[in-house]
């Protein structure tokens, strides 16, 4: 049974096409992975088939009754609410069918015996719907979910209004797996998750009875769960069955298929160039000629994919800084309430650290802290000497306006136009990409616009917070091998240890620091 049809779908911003007459059909019980590189649309198309973006030309068609979840960032959590409260809401469809039922009940001592028989078959329908759904272990079913995803680490009584970012993600993704919806639309679902809870998830989704779309660019984690890929690349969506090991086994050969095709058909092209250019004008085989040329002209010739610019990331190394790039005395980060003990710290030059650890405990707090962002609660941070800091922050404060070239080019005033396209082209964003306003662009490609402000300053500290949350395979392995090879020190904070593991020297636990309970 087909749950979603998408027809002739057409997408693009200004002179910028993102989908060509693109088909796709989802049916009951796919576990589809979504997959495509920074800016080919995997989220826009998202957007299309949930309805808050309208495609220039196509259909989307839903069947009837279906129900579908989508992880809402902009949902509202009320304050007053607890994280229980929240997960709740989830089953609210059921607790307004008990509402009916026992209006319902109320109302049998005053209807006839007719009407009496239709409210209890209705009632015993109710009552059969609510077993089925699970309405009676509602709070199991919250308290495992719940267990699953880490939020029982920080209460379930707790204010939702007092939540971190990361936090609530996993509030909303929680409600979203509560609801068990028909069909599950998932858009980097681990971008906030601990390791163990990925484990959950993973386990979770490989169970799941209904369909679900996964974008993400955790590939381990995306191969473990899809039996189908979906591969967006130059404005087409092409189906591979199997998982992302069988879509890389496929595409390779079909790639490999397609040059091979296209050189063999070049040199017959050349050949009969040639041949044409030689005999046309000799009466004796002038005939042959144009007998190449009418072969030549209905040729169907075969062109190549674009290839698209790899990222090359090479961060600018400032002068040497002091022995102790910062050293922290009694420091208490938060706040209106401590997140951590006292913390006594001190790097070094030289060192690549990373923050582990779970949401919510205070790590971009204590890089904040650092850096100076933030005031601490109590205690003092001393920056070592000749310091030269580059932050790269989880999400931009705001949206910018501007073109990616003048985004660039307000922050690097000395460059010319070519050099700050340049610069752009190296971080791997096409001309359509350089030219276009970065409030269009693809959270990865807006990622890379802020990754090339770092790559063309100066440092001799890169402070990173979730560096790799948006970006996609190439990008990820090229940033990896940068920050090998960087000759400064790097402070960093990911949730994917296979990322930074081969990178740091050593491994901070802020859970070792922190006041919330564990």
């Amino acid at each position: 049974m087909s749950l979603l049809s998408v027809n002739n779908l057409s997408h693009g911003f200004g002179d910028r096409a993102i989908f060509e007459d693109v088909s796709f059909r989802l049916l009951q019980g796919e576990h589809i992975g979504l997959l495509g590189a920074n800016g080919e649309g995997k989220s826009t198309f998202m957007n299309i088939i949930t309805g808050k973006l309208e495609p220039d030309a196509g259909k989307v068609s839903w069947a009837k009754h279906v129900r579908v979840g989508y992880l809402d960032q902009h949902a509202v959590l009320k304050k007053g609410m607890t994280i229980r409260d929240a997960l709740r809401t989830a089953f609210q469809y059921l607790y307004d069918m008990e509402t009916e039922m026992n209006e319902l009940y109320a109302k049998m001592g005053e209807v006839e015996p007719e009407e009496l028989e239709e409210i209890l078959e209705e009632t015993g329908r109710i009552q059969d719907a609510l077993t089925n759904n699970d309405f009676y272990i509602i709070d199991a079913k919250v308290d495992e979910v719940a267990n699953g995803l880490g939020l029982d680490d920080f209460g379930l009584e707790r204010d939702v209004h007092d939540l971190s970012g990361g936090q609530r993600t996993k509030v909303l993704l929680a409600k979203l797996l509560l609801e068990k919806p028909d069909i599950l639309l998932l858009d980097e679902p681990t971008n906030y998750l601990d390791v163990e809870h990925i484990v959950w998830l993973k386990e979770y989704l490989l169970a799941y009875e209904h369909a679900f779309i996964l974008v993400s660019h955790d590939i381990p984690f995306m191969n473990s769960v899809v039996n189908l890929i979906y591969h967006m690349e130059n404005q087409q969506l092409t189906r591979y069955p199997g998982d992302y090991d069988e879509f890389l086994r496929v595409y390779e050969m079909k790639k490999q298929q397609q040059t091979a095709a296209y050189k063999k058909q070049q040199k017959e092209i050349a050949n009969l160039k040639d041949f044409v250019a030689r005999n046309k004008a000799n009466a004796a085989t002038s005939k042959m000629a144009m007998s190449r040329q009418k072969k030549l002209d209905k040729m169907e010739v075969i062109e190549l994919d674009a290839e698209k610019p790899k990222p090359q990331f090479e961060f600018k190394v400032a002068r040497t800084p002091g022995r102790y790039l910062f050293e922290t005395s009694d420091l208490v980060i938060g706040y209106e309430e401590p997140l951590s003990r006292p913390l006594n710290l001190t790097m070094e030059r030289g060192q690549k650290l990373a923050l582990s650890g779970a949401n919510g405990i205070g790590k971009t707090t204590l890089l904040r802290s650092i850096l100076g962002e933030i005031p601490a609660l109590s205690g003092s941070v001393e920056l070592g000497e000749h310091l030269h800091i580059g932050y790269f922050e989880q999400e931009m404060k705001e949206v910018s306006k501007k073109t990616c070239i003048e985004e660039i080019w307000d922050e690097f005033p000395h460059m010319n136009q070519y050099e700050v396209r340049a610069a752009l082209a190296r971080c791997g964003l096409t001309t359509k990409h350089i030219e276009s306003k970065v409030q269009v662009l693809s959270g990865g490609e807006k990622a890379k616009v802020r990754l090339c402000k770092l790559l063309n300053q100066e440092s001799n500290l890169l402070v990173l917070d979730e560096p790799t949350n948006h970006l996609d395979k190439d990008a990820k392995a090229e940033l990896k091998r940068a920050l090998k090879e960087f000759k400064g020190s790097v402070l960093l904070i990911s949730h994917e240890p296979d990322f930074y593991e081969d990178i740091v020297t050593e491994i901070w636990n802020c859970e070792d620091w922190t006041t919330k309970a564990f």
